[in-house]
This record gives C-alpha cells, structure tokens and sequence, in this order.
C-alpha cells in the first residue's frame, strides 16, 4: 500500500479529534482565545537521511520538520517532545552527535524539550512532536478565488542536491555547496509563518514537493490554481544542476520534497504589507485543479514529488528526468 492510501484506511476509522478535522499540517485544540497546535512527524534513517548527513544534521532535522509544520499553522513554536528508536549496534559517537543537533535546533528555535522517550528498534528513528501557540489558525482549506498564491524561498535544491549525491554526479563546488546547504541544513519558516497568521488564507509547507501541496491547497479549498512557470523561484545553482543530472528545472523545482518553504494563499491588498521576501507565482481561480502555464502553454500540473512506499514506480523522481 501506498503512503496516502494508508492514511486514507485509517481515516476511515478515526474520529474527528480536537477542534479541527483531520488533514492540516498540524491538528489544534482551541484554548481560551488562542490556539493550542500539536504536530508529530518522524525521521527514519533508512528513507530520511542521506549518506552524507552528519549526526548533528540528522538531530536537526527532526526538529526542523516538526516545527515547519507548526510554522505553516501560523503558530509560534513552544515545546519539543521525541521518542527514539535505536538499534542495538548503534555507534555511541554518532548517537551523541544526534543528540547534540537536537539541542543546538532547539536553542535555534528558542524552544524547550519537554518529554522523551527510548526504545529499541531496528533502525535510527525519531518520532518528533512540536506544540505552538496561536491566536489565528491557517489551514489548508482557506484558499479563496482572487487570492494571490506565494511560496517563501527557492526551490528545487534539496531535490536537486539528493540526486547530485545520490548518482555521484560532478558539478563545481559553488554549486554542490549551494545544493547540499537545502539538503542537508533546512531552516523552519517560523517568522514568516507567525506573520502570516494575522494575513494569510491558507498555509502548507513544502514537505513533499510544491506540486503536491498546490494540489492539496486546491482540493481542500474547494478551489482552482493557476500557476506561471517563469515566477517559480529556481537559483541558477539548481538550473546548473539539472543539466548534469538530466532533468528539467521545472520539474525538480515542483518535485522537491524537505524543502520546507511555506506556500500560502493571501488577498493582493493585504500582500504589501508582508515583510518578509515571497515570489507570487500565481493566483487562485473559481474552477478546480491546478494548472501550471509554460512559455505561454497551459496545462494541468502533474503531480510531482514524494510518497513514502512509492519507490517501485521511482518514487519522488517520477516524472523528473528528461
């Protein structure tokens, strides 16, 4: 079974919990006049970690991927809390160095660990959960016809430097250099989340790849996407890439899981006051689905990017390669 198809099983058989149907990048519990949001996602070493993530990076990263999803809730981080996984034959110097990226993410984000957990298991595995607080919760589902569609960042280079890594490909050092700083050090959009909380309609980071979360913008929302290929922002780094890797920018920039960027949905008067760097890269339309417009060609944007239990139809490089 595929990943979605697993969720959609047991969402079959679980009900509504808290005060918001299941399906955001986090769930929330209203308390008082704030919102209480709790978030858990989980790093496994076998699918989330490349060889050449150092230990520190890796104990990073499973802060980072829990908060970005607070972040994109337009909430403020408040507590950390993990289970870890480990095998019997795990290498003490590499467990410490897990251990001290933890607490420098930690000090990053200006949040507490506030429980743990060890267990044993068959591979390196941290479950993560963040809580954060907010008095205006963003949802998937907020998206309105007019509104204008932004992503934070540039995309395309996590994906960009996995495949670098992965097949062993020459590139220059400026470009390697720039391709494994989103690979292997992403940084969580908590300012601009927080911002976007009081403007925004709608919020989803890029865990999985910018075509995949457009798509569920769009579902969820009950609305239509429009997309111009030329405003996706793509850093000539990952343009100098894809020649040597075989792939179309576009595609790698749309594919691009872990990027943790935020997408967001917001109305055009209210895009000025934003202060922080965004790229509008479309605007949200009555119809459904999305589609992307190329060289002034438009059509449905194919869904790119990653699913966990997909690897026998290529996983996230589906539809990337030339």
């Amino acid at each position: 079974m595929r990943e979605s198809e697993i969720i959609n099983l047991f969402l079959r058989h679980l009900k509504r919990q808290g005060d918001l149907p299941l399906g955001d990048d986090a769930g929330a519990i209203r308390l008082g006049d704030e919102w209480l949001v709790a978030t858990n996602d989980m790093l496994v070493r076998k699918t989330d970690v490349p060889g050449i993530m150092t230990p520190e990076q890796v104990g990073f990263k499973a802060v980072t991927m829990n908060v970005s999803d607070v972040a994109a809730m337009g909430a403020r981080p408040i507590g950390f809390l993990f289970s870890l996984g480990v095998p019997g034959d795990v290498n003490v110097e590499y467990l410490e160095g897990v251990a001290r990226g933890i607490g420098k993410a930690l000090e990053f984000y200006g949040i507490p660990v506030l429980s743990a957990d060890t267990n044993e298991a068959d591979d390196l595995i941290i479950d993560g959960i963040a809580l954060g607080r907010t008095r205006r919760l963003l949802t998937r589902s907020g998206a309105r016809p007019g509104d204008l569609v932004c992503v934070t960042g540039d995309l395309g280079r996590a994906l960009a430097g996995l495949l670098v890594w992965k097949h062993e490909l020459k590139v220059k050092a400026r470009v390697r250099n720039a391709l494994y700083e989103k690979l292997l050090e992403p940084r969580a959009r908590v300012e601009e989340g927080t911002a976007l909380s009081g403007v925004a309609t709608s919020a989803i980071d890029v865990s999985d790849g910018l075509s995949k979360e457009l798509h569920v913008i769009a579902e969820m929302s009950g609305v239509g996407i429009e997309v111009e290929a030329e405003r996706i922002p793509v850093r000539r780094e990952v343009l100098e890439a894809a020649e040597v890797i075989g792939a179309e920018p576009l595609s790698l920039a749309l594919a691009s899981g872990e990027e943790f960027e935020l997408v967001f949905t917001i109305r055009p008067e209210l895009a000025e006051s934003l202060d922080f760097e965004c790229t509008v890269i479309g605007r949200v339309s009555s119809g459904a689905g999305v589609y992307i417009t190329t060289e002034g060609k438009r059509q449905e944007m194919p869904v790119l990017g990653w699913e966990h239990l997909s690897r026998g139809e290529n996983g996230m490089y589906r539809g990337v390669f030339r």
